[in-house]
């Protein structure tokens, strides 16, 4: 899997790349860790939305996190959601728990 065959869903995907193949990727790319019944997430929804539409050449994949859910530990993801920034398939930056625009702004500045 590469970040060309990634589009934007709305829902949180079971199905999570791989970390193999996530270090392969070349590019930018968000990985948004968390649950689609989870209340931080609702609530962060519109906003994440709205500032990745700004940006419609950056992959947003967002995975279903939780217990047993490997990926999620690999980033040590402890809290929802949790949006991962990715540069050449390495972490760059991240953002917990965004409740504004600007939180998410700051986080793709630099792309």
């Amino acid at each position: 899997m590469t970040t060309n065959d990634l589009t934007f869903n709305p829902d949180y995907r079971d199905d999570a790349p791989k970390m193999a193949d996530i270090e392969t990727w070349t590019g930018y790319a968000i990985l948004e860790f968390g649950a689609p019944w989870c209340g931080h997430c609702q609530a962060a929804e519109s906003v994440v939305k709205d500032v990745v539409a700004e940006h419609p050449q950056l992959p947003h994949i967002k995975i279903a996190d939780g217990r047993g859910k490997k990926l999620g530990r690999i980033f040590k993801v402890k809290l929802w959601p949790t949006l991962v920034l990715l540069k050449d398939g390495q972490e760059v930056s991240r953002i917990v728990r965004p409740t504004g625009i600007t939180e998410v702004r700051d986080l793709l500045a630099g792309i």
